[in-house]
């Protein structure tokens, strides 16, 4: 479903800050995927999705989204076929407008907009009972406005507008950081329910080991532009925390100091 060759990005070029993030990055993804990504600060995780969302332009490499070669189009157009799903939960919803009209919008997400009514009577039952599937209570309060949600609710309805339309591949760049422990192992088990139901391609970031080996069927580790560990199945379940610390000490040389990751 996803194919990376030989992807490269640099930021600052030409400058005494010039740093190379991506260093000729290879990864291949299968349909229905679910791959969690760690790293320690610097290690190109964002960087690699922001590349394949299309947000900067990568300096070389290839990157393919179902057969076809989406290297060279906009952010806008690989919308379509992508969603995302961010740290921040204020970023991914319209804060003055209802949930009901929020989950038009990502219904609607590369179509061509008409002068018709927002919201048809049938989308409304398929949004209450979309919504009703989040658990959370939200499908009797489809005419709230988002920004009176809290950070949890937020990011749960984000992550359903971003699979809305059963993305091609859906990225999660440390989606439940900013939440509290209680409220991340919520939208944390949303996004498994999700991600399984749809048999959705994913790719996860995330700071906290535990999470990465729990979810998913697959783990990539990236240190300094590189992938340098990549495990699944019956590897990847027998996994303990003490092991991915020993593959990032085999890898830099040293001990591991991370605080996000150890604290995570």
């Amino acid at each position: 479903m996803l194919k990376l060759e030989k992807v490269t990005k640099s930021f600052n070029v030409g400058t005494p800050n010039e740093k190379c993030v991506l260093k000729q990055i290879d990864l291949i993804l299968d349909e229905g995927d679910f791959v969690t990504v760690i790293g320690g600060n610097g290690a190109g995780k964002s960087t690699m999705l922001n590349m394949i969302a299309g947000v900067y332009p990568i300096d070389c490499g290839i990157i393919t989204l179902d057969g076809k070669d989406i290297s060279l189009d906009a952010e806008f157009e690989r919308a379509k076929s992508i969603g995302r799903v961010f740290q921040d939960p204020m970023m991914g919803t319209a804060a003055d407008m209802q949930i009901i009209e929020n989950l038009a919008m990502a219904a609607r997400r590369g179509q061509r907009r008409t002068l018709k009514w927002g919201v048809t009577k049938s989308e409304k039952e398929k949004y209450f009972e979309a919504v009703k599937s989040l658990g959370l209570g939200l499908e009797e309060r489809l005419t709230s406005k988002v920004g009176l949600l809290s950070g949890g609710q937020r990011q749960a309805l984000t992550l359903l507008m971003a699979t809305l339309n059963q993305p091609k591949l859906l990225l999660l760049d440390e989606h439940t950081a900013a939440l509290d422990p209680a409220t991340s192992a919520k939208v944390l088990a949303i996004t498994n329910k999700i991600v399984t139901e749809q048999n959705l391609t994913t790719l996860m970031v995330t700071h906290n080991m535990k999470d990465a080996i729990d979810i998913g069927n697959r783990l990539i580790m990236m240190y300094d532009g590189h992938i340098i560990y990549d495990v699944k199945g019956e590897e990847k379940k027998n996994l303990e925390v003490a092991d991915l610390l020993k593959k990032f000490e085999e890898a830099i040389g040293e001990e591991f100091v991370n605080d996000r990751m150890l604290l995570g």
